[in-house]
């Protein structure tokens, strides 16, 4: 069961890393990351309508990043839970 947990915690880092390289290669208002690489603000990296497709992709990564934040944090509170039956929870217990 702890393979599966640390697993699902490395997808859920490199599900951060990919939202957050998805949202700087997006296009901003003004030149962005793209100037930082020497990039013409009417130049795409990715085509024509490289705009739209970024910003669907962004939100699907986002929704998908909040779903797996609610599931790790839900899992976690089992585990905690499960593990604090195993524990002392009185002095008496803890002298024993």
């Amino acid at each position: 069961m702890t393979f599966i947990f640390y697993s699902a915690i490395f997808l859920f880092i490199g599900l951060c890393a990919l939202l957050c390289l998805v949202v700087l290669i997006q296009e901003s208002k003004s030149m962005g990351l793209g100037a930082s690489f020497g990039g013409d603000a009417g130049d795409s990296v990715f085509g024509t309508s490289t705009a739209a497709v970024l910003k669907k992709f962004t939100a699907y990564l986002a929704i998908i990043f909040i779903a797996s934040c609610v599931l790790l944090s839900l899992w976690t509170g089992a585990m905690s839970r499960n593990k604090s039956h195993l524990l002392p929870t009185t002095i008496e217990e803890i002298q024993e």
